[in-house]
């Protein structure tokens, strides 16, 4: 979903950077991070994507 894919994807305001967490982000934990809030929002918005579905069937949220 959009929604999911703007909040991973805007910048801190003012041009700063995320704090750093104890481990380095790696390739497949950054996915792993994006997958599972992937499934919160299709989770949180269910009701909404089902309305979807009745008009657009076998429509799914893309996942960025």
């Amino acid at each position: 979903m959009y929604i999911a894919y703007s909040a991973l994807q805007n910048p801190l305001p003012g041009g700063q950077q995320q704090p750093e967490l104890n481990q380095p982000e790696t390739p497949s934990n950054e996915l792993q991070l994006r997958y599972h809030a992937y499934q919160t929002v299709c989770n949180k918005y269910r009701q909404e994507i089902a309305a979807i579905q009745q008009y657009i069937p076998g429509w799914q949220p893309k996942f960025y």
